[in-house]
């Protein structure tokens, strides 16, 4: 047959196939409207492998829910598209299967409320702009809470925050710049969670409230 596609209709509008015969390699299966793809169908790549399995629109796929198995036939994505791209809430898996991000998704890439997994494990959650950590967010570490508060392109903590110790007691409160405690207003605290002491950072320096009080006429930086 000249490796030509073969298509099976049936009345213009419900199901069909299109089959390399040469080939012996189906290349879709799905619903069509008016002579195009719509509605839900699954499309294979050359080799026979599922390519895509979701919901096209006008003859395109990628519009609404569907999965995306990449050039592989594994599963790299699943969620929600539009015009072709990711595109709402959705789940990204890397190439063995393990998921490294959950949440949503602006043309393609992260962008709003998230989570963010290595080897599995949940490392970020919060708000992501243009792939990467911006906003607010908590970071992990071996699925313990070590920071919450602002961050600032990727991992910088920018801002208010809390850090935790490695069995999830608060040990600081305060601010941060360039991911550094900074000036401002703090509290440490113990791992039983009593106050240990609250004050200032003033100038990267630590000031108690007393020793604020009788710095109020000089310079605290001293």
């Amino acid at each position: 047959m000249n490796n030509k596609i073969i298509f099976e209709l049936k009345n213009g509008n419900g199901t069909f196939k299109k089959i390399d015969y040469d080939n012996n390699i189906l290349r879709f299966e799905g619903e069509y409207l008016n002579g195009k793809k719509n509605g839900k169908g699954k499309n294979y790549n050359y080799k026979g492998e599922l390519d895509f399995e979701g919901e096209y629109l006008n003859g395109e796929k990628w519009n609404g829910k569907g999965k995306d198995y990449g050039d592989l036939g594994r599963l790299i994505y699943e969620g929600e598209f539009l015009n072709g791209k990711y595109n709402g809430k959705g789940k990204e898996y890397d190439k063995f299967g393990r998921l490294i991000y959950e949440g949503e998704f602006l043309n393609g890439i992260w962008n709003g409320k998230g989570k963010k997994y290595d080897n599995g494990d949940l490392i970020f959650e919060g708000e992501f702009l243009n792939g990467i950590w911006n906003g607010k967010g908590k970071e992990y570490d071996n699925g313990d809470l070590i920071f919450e508060g602002v961050f600032l392109e990727g991992k910088k903590r920018e801002g208010k925050g809390k850090e935790f110790d490695d069995n999830g007691n608060l040990i600081f409160e305060g601010e941060f710049l360039k991911g550094k405690k900074w000036e401002g207003d703090y509290q440490e605290y113990n791992s039983e969670g009593n106050m240990l002491f609250e004050g200032k950072y003033v100038k990267v320096k630590k000031k108690s409230t007393e020793e604020i009080e009788s710095y109020s006429d000089g310079d605290l930086s001293q």
